[in-house]
């Protein structure tokens, strides 16, 4: 008998395989799937390595775009609330990226434009949601 983990790790694999193109899966779609089957975004992120199926199109624009890889560019913070969110939730210098997600939803921003100011503070945005980075 299936275990209830190995049930739903099948069914997250299989949700995977039905979104992803050529074994590649955007960062937009393993959200959704998470959100689909209530399971962390690292749970779809570590279940897309196991089958080897790569992330692609970071929603920050911190990887997975060709041929540059990397697509943000820096962007001065016009709104000093927000730079200041940024900076005030920073740890040893570095946003996670869920915590950057959280800001372009509380400051109703796309989640590139929170990347770009970081980009243009120097600050490195970490920990992966779907553990890429």
């Amino acid at each position: 008998m299936d275990r209830p983990d190995e049930k739903a790790d099948s069914l997250i694999k299989h949700k995977i395989l039905k979104h992803s193109l050529n074994n590649e899966l955007s960062c937009a779609s393993a959200f959704l799937i998470a959100k689909e089957l209530n399971v962390s975004p690292n749970k779809v992120g570590k279940i897309a390595a196991s089958i080897n199926c790569r992330l692609i199109k970071c929603q920050m624009g911190l990887f997975g775009y060709r041929p540059d890889k990397k697509i943000v560019k820096p962007v001065k913070p016009g709104n000093q609330n927000l730079k200041n969110t940024i900076t005030d939730n920073l740890v040893e210098k570095k946003l996670e990226c869920k915590i950057a997600c959280d800001i372009a939803s509380r400051f109703k921003v796309n989640k590139m434009t929170v990347s770009g100011i970081c980009e243009d503070m120097n600050i490195k945005i970490n920990e992966c949601q779907l553990g890429a980075f």
